[in-house]
């Protein structure tokens, strides 16, 4: 069981943490910021994001 609790808690920081980096983008860019690092490092944190929970999605794990 705890095997399961650690894997619905990362997903959930996951899930938290590319939802705060899109809310940042998003800042950013407004700003006329998008070639900045941060930017950048959000967008390739975000592409990490991307590919980790289409993996989830392809074995069944989410939705």
């Amino acid at each position: 069981m705890e095997r399961l609790e650690a894997f619905e808690a990362m997903l959930s920081d996951i899930q938290k943490q590319a939802e705060f980096e899109k809310r940042q983008m998003e800042e950013l860019r407004a700003a006329g910021k998008e070639k900045t690092v941060t930017y950048r490092q959000y967008f390739g944190n975000r592409m990490f994001y991307k590919m980790m929970l289409d993996k989830y999605r392809e074995y069944g794990l989410l939705p």
